[in-house]
C-alpha cells in the first residue's frame, strides 16, 4: 500500500505496480493482462483483503499461493466460479530451517545481495525501536537486521 513500495518494485523490474485500495484495481489489472487476469497470486501479507484481491484477478487455472500467516479463516466468496474456472489455492510455509542454511551459505559465498532489502542496522537493545518502525513504517522500512 505504500508509494516507496510500488516505486521499489518498478525500480527491481515490476511491471506493474497498484495501489491496492485503488477502486479500479481490478480493472487495471485485467486491462494490464490483455482481460485475461494473472497466473499466480501469492499473499505474503496473510491479510483476508489481498486474498479476496488476488483471487478476483485469477486467470482461468489461475492459482494463489498464501505465504503469510495468519489465524484468520480463508473465505472464497463465490465457490461455485472458482471451481468453474478452476483456480487453486495452495498454503506454504516459506522455508525450513535447511533453507535459512543455504540462503547463509549463498549469502557467504557473494551469491547473493541482500543489501537493497535491508532498511537498518540496529543493535539488539533496540529492537523495540526497531519493531516501532516496522509498524508505523517509519522511513518506509523493508527489513530491520538485529546486530546482537
Amino acid at each position: 500500500p505504500l508509494p516507496a513500495a510500488r516505486e521499489r518494485a518498478l525500480a527491481l523490474g515490476a511491471d506493474l505496480a497498484l495501489d491496492p485500495a485503488d477502486p479500479a484495481f481490478r480493472d487495471r489489472v485485467l486491462a494490464a493482462t490483455g482481460g485475461a487476469g494473472v497466473a499466480a497470486a501469492f499473499d505474503f501479507a496473510g491479510v483476508p483483503a489481498v486474498r479476496e484481491q488476488a483471487v478476483a484477478v485469477l486467470a482461468p487455472g489461475g492459482r494463489l499461493t498464501l505465504v503469510g500467516l495468519t489465524d484468520r479463516p480463508i473465505t472464497i466468496t463465490d465457490g461455485t466460479l472458482f471451481s468453474y474456472f478452476q483456480k487453486k489455492l495452495l498454503g506454504h510455509y516459506g522455508s525450513t530451517a535447511e533453507h535459512v542454511v543455504e540462503l547463509v551459505r549463498l549469502l557467504g559465498a557473494h551469491r547473493l545481495d541482500f543489501s537493497g532489502s535491508v532498511s537498518a542496522v540496529m543493535p539488539l537493545a533496540d529492537a523495540p525501536k526497531a519493531v516501532h518502525a516496522l509498524e508505523a513504517k517509519e522511513g518506509n522500512p523493508i527489513r530491520i537486521v538485529l546486530k546482537p
